[in-house]
């Protein structure tokens, strides 16, 4: 889960930070021993939150493989985080191989990644922005250089909009992010919620409060209000574990996950 963060183009090795806490419960490598000790807080307070992360992955996969089988071709991943096969452009560039795709982060971890992320196909590009979800402007003034916004664009905000307090108006930030693209295109949205068990979730927002992270939990309604005016694609915006599964992808228990999905489209 990847925090939008100030624009630091430092790494500081002191203090956790979101994309590596999540690359830890991932399994990953690439983080520091303060994300290690969040991340294992985390983990005692939630034992399935690697399962969860693993789900959210998954489902993300299945959303972009459903877009570019129905003809989308351009990408704009906002909250890339640190790359974790497979990542976005490989998902969506088997199906389409002529595929476009933007990734966008703040982070420098991610930044020091960039050259695996931009190895797409030889017909497909990959680029990366360095940017901050809250600097809207800056990622469509980037991704024009790559997409054509007369053509529809997947924009893809997996993980992201719970490290978005409500003072930046995560729904204005949507809407300028989406404004400029042609009809047809698509916003792929995950998003966290202590609606299934708020107790425990109480718990990891402290955890990450306690390592300077803001975590902003919200309910069904709240994050309805982040997509409301898109068109939802069946079944709308529901519990990660009832968006539907494909024969292709490896069984994921996502049972209690404390994640709401959705796929809409602008009209």
């Amino acid at each position: 889960m990847t925090d939008p963060g100030d624009g630091i183009t430092t790494i500081d090795t002191a203090k956790a930070h979101s994309a590596r806490i999540y690359d830890y419960i991932l399994g990953g490598k690439d983080h520091y021993p303060v994300d290690a000790a969040a991340a294992e807080q985390v983990l005692k307070v939630l034992p399935g939150a690697r399962q969860a992360a693993h789900a959210n992955r998954g489902f993300m996969r299945r959303a972009a493989r459903l877009l570019a089988r129905r003809g989308l071709r351009q990408f704009l991943d906002v909250g890339t985080g640190i790359p974790t096969r497979p990542n976005l452009h490989q998902v969506v560039q088997e199906v389409v191989p002529d595929a476009r795709i933007t990734y966008v982060d703040h982070d420098p971890v991610v930044l020091r990644h960039a050259e695996a992320l931009l190895r797409g196909t030889p017909a497909g590009r990959t680029e990366y922005i360095q940017a901050d979800v809250r600097e809207p402007e800056k990622i469509l003034a980037g991704a024009r250089e790559v997409l054509d916004f007369d053509e529809p664009v997947v924009v893809s905000t997996i993980a992201l909009l719970h490290f978005v307090g409500d003072d930046a108006d995560p729904r204005g930030l949507l809407e300028t992010l989406l404004e400029p693209l042609a009809p047809g295109s698509a916003l792929m949205l995950s998003h966290g919620t202590a609606d299934f068990d708020p107790a425990t979730m109480a718990g990891i927002v402290e955890i990450y409060r306690a390592n300077g992270v803001l975590l902003r939990m919200r309910s069904h309604a709240e994050v309805g209000e982040l997509v409301a005016g898109l068109d939802l694609l069946e079944p709308g915006l529901v519990a990660l574990e009832e968006w539907p599964h494909e024969p292709e992808d490896e069984a994921l228990d996502t049972a209690g996950t404390p994640v709401y999905t959705c796929v809409g489209f602008k009209r």
